[in-house]
């Protein structure tokens, strides 16, 4: 994936590689959450091209699955029948499409839930049927805004750890949208820095620690200098 002269942005010029996990940091107001937009075609850049494996961008697609903060989950439907939705567009049956549902429902463990309705979840498990709804059509990229922003702590960490675990498992290309510095050096190979005012990347960090991840990862003397250098960078755009 490749992208450049995105809106609200200096020229840039970022590459992921196949099954890469990027996350991108930076202060509130630079630009992260619109250049996720444009990525996931759902705005369009005002100079520039954005490019995947080679294609231009041209709106949504199927090859890029996308996660928000809020679950954006159809309350009225069961949360089989909210993974179900995303393969409405698919040609399959419907007992294939909810074959297809009940293994991505099982690879975020709510393979149980699946006849409750989101109002009987907590935060954390509605965000796993979000993740789930947008793996089940298989896409090549996932797209992630704050997905665990609006989750306490501890159910922030267990969300971290689910993702650790499916992208190992599944390994697809992903960008990660996040404000938690140690969020993102928990689950990246690569960190990119963004600078505001006006919005444009200012470093880029390599994650060379082993995996597999846990919390436990953050203590390791090579995760705490790397903390250090980015929560620098991000301070230092956002002094007046």
């Amino acid at each position: 994936m490749q992208f450049g002269g995105l809106t609200a942005l200096e020229r840039v010029s970022i590459c992921a590689a196949d099954n890469e996990f990027v996350s991108i940091v930076g202060p509130s107001g630079c630009g992260k959450s619109t250049l996720l937009a444009v990525l996931a075609g759902l705005r369009e850049q005002t100079s520039g091209r954005v490019l995947v494996d080679g294609t231009e961008i041209d709106g949504p697609g199927r090859d890029r699955g996308v996660v928000f903060q809020n679950y954006t989950l159809l309350p009225w439907k069961t949360v089989l029948e909210n993974v179900e939705f995303g393969l409405l567009d698919e040609p399959m049956t419907k007992p294939e499409r909810a074959a297809v549902a009940r293994e991505a429902l099982a690879r975020v463990g709510l393979e149980d839930f699946e006849t409750h309705r989101p109002a009987q979840l907590s935060g954390g498990m509605q965000q796993r049927v979000a993740i789930a709804r947008s793996l089940a059509y298989h896409p090549g990229m996932l797209l992630m805004d704050e997905p665990f922003g609006a989750l306490d702590a501890l159910t922030r960490r267990s969300m971290q750890e689910l993702l650790i675990s499916v992208w190992e498992k599944h390994r697809l290309t992903v960008v990660f949208i996040t404000h938690d510095i140690d969020e993102a050096v928990l689950l990246s190979d690569r960190v990119l820095v963004m600078a505001s005012k006006p919005g444009r990347m200012v470093a880029e960090h390599l994650v060379d620690l082993p995996r597999p991840r846990n919390s436990d990862t953050l203590f390791e003397p090579g995760a705490r200098t790397l903390l250090r250098e980015i929560m620098s960078e991000v301070m230092e755009d956002s002094h007046p």
